[in-house]
């Protein structure tokens, strides 16, 4: 619209005459009176038309057009107590930009549930629905409260290739492409470039960037193309350190949303809480003895799994925790980059759990030339195809460690979304490459 409907301190009776501009979402033609509700991004705006004093030919036109039709209207403001923004426009001007097709693909007000496929074949028309656009204005608003924190905390921002020559764990999930008749592949994460900005004197760098996976998975969990928030930091005495900063970043990020998300937060019906601090650490064993005491069939060495994450996670809710670290997972199930803990089958690992879900793995990274070179050996991986990466190990290399949370997963656990694809604009899966 003209006029920021969102402050409507800012308008006024005396503004007098003023155009609005949006999409038409009702009419409601009483025969001497009609009502037109107009759309934009900030909210609604009643257009009332008393047929008495408005042109009939206006009239005729502004009460016949499609729902979902683009127009500007332009009209005296008046107060008004029987519209929920406490003003309305009579109407003296129309301009039709788009004249929307009938009928709708789906509704945009209209209470009838509609399969979530159909939302997505038809995401533009879906993304009118506050509600929904709403998901996509608070996580705008958590990418920019994690580069708010990422920066207070002395870290650069940096951008690392998406097109790769190899990948940072192996090549069963990565897409290839075809690359001026070269092998190439689509960067699963920014690992090994983050790791090799450690040589470098860029201590402390952060990526906000797509990652893409060719997990053949059809969960409500996971998806082909995300959007990955990767850190990492030199100089660390251990994977706490590491921890202790990624904590920090959340507790900014999490009371952010709660302080500056409100509106849209109300749109949605959500409350956020913000996580109780310091959050809990246990390791991966103290989570194998809680999983069996609950009557799991697990043993050390087995994957959590997704039933153990749950289970864990309403163990840490009876104890009043959102957030907690699991920490120590063994070296045989970590990436070959991932430091082992010496004189034990575990390693210098994390994840971030929220909730009973991993949002977030990290660690410790294996900075020496020659361990690094043996882990990629045991891991079955060629030395040679990493001889890149390799070369900021060879000529010095201090400690460091780092993380990757996947963003849509982070929102999707602080609104309680049900389906990861809610957090995405046009999702990319196993079964969907369009829209």
């Amino acid at each position: 619209m003209a006029f920021p409907v969102k402050d409507t301190a800012t308008i006024g009776i005396e503004d007098g005459e003023v155009t609005v501009k949006g999409w038409i979402q009702e009419i409601r033609n009483l025969g001497g009176i009609s009502f037109i509700v107009i759309r934009d991004r900030f909210g609604t705006l009643q257009v009332t038309a008393p047929k008495k004093k408005v042109d009939p030919a206006l009239f005729e036109e502004l009460t016949t057009l499609p729902r979902e039709t683009v127009v500007s209207v332009s009209g005296e403001v008046k107060a008004s107590n029987q519209t929920e923004l406490g003003l309305e426009l009579i109407p003296s001007a129309l301009e039709v930009h788009s004249i929307a097709g009938s009928p709708l693909p789906l509704g945009v007000v209209d209470k009838v549930n509609v399969e979530f496929d159909t939302r997505l074949n038809s995401r533009f028309m879906d993304l009118r629905k506050p509600e929904v656009r709403a998901v996509f204005s608070l996580k705008s608003l958590l990418c920019e409260l994690i580069a708010e924190a990422m920066r207070m905390h002395g870290f650069s921002e940096v951008h690392t290739p998406k097109v790769v020559a190899s990948g940072a764990e192996g090549g069963a999930t990565l897409f290839p492409v075809e690359y001026f008749g070269k092998k190439a592949y689509l960067a699963q994460s920014p690992q090994l470039y983050k790791q090799m900005l450690m040589s470098t004197g860029m201590d402390r760098v952060w990526e906000m960037a797509p990652a893409f996976r060719a997990e053949h998975s059809n969960t409500v969990r996971h998806v082909s193309e995300f959007i990955s928030f990767d850190g990492e930091m030199a100089w660390i005495e251990n994977q706490k350190d590491v921890m202790d900063v990624m904590e920090a970043v959340m507790q900014h990020t999490i009371a952010g949303m709660i302080e500056r998300g409100g509106k849209h937060l109300e749109t949605l019906g959500k409350e956020i809480t913000l996580p109780k601090a310091p959050y809990p650490i246990l390791t991966y064993s103290d989570c194998i003895e809680r999983l069996q005491k609950a009557g799991m069939d697990i043993k050390d060495g087995d994957d959590l799994g997704t039933e153990g994450e749950k289970v864990i996670g309403d163990i840490m809710a009876a104890e009043g925790y959102d957030m907690y670290w699991i920490m120590e997972y063994p070296t045989v199930e970590k990436p070959f980059y991932i430091m082992e803990k010496e004189g034990t089958p575990y390693s210098h690992s994390f994840d971030l759990d929220y909730r009973g879900q991993e949002i977030s793995s990290g660690g410790q990274r294996e900075h020496r030339y020659d361990v690094l070179v043996s882990r990629l050996e045991e891991k079955g991986l060629d030395p040679a195809s990493f001889s890149s990466y390799l070369d900021a190990f060879r000529y010095g290399m201090p400690p460091h460690g780092g993380w990757g949370i996947g963003v849509e997963r982070l929102l999707v656990k602080m609104l309680d979304l049900g389906n990861i694809r809610e957090a995405i604009l046009f999702p990319r899966d196993m079964h969907r490459l369009s829209p």
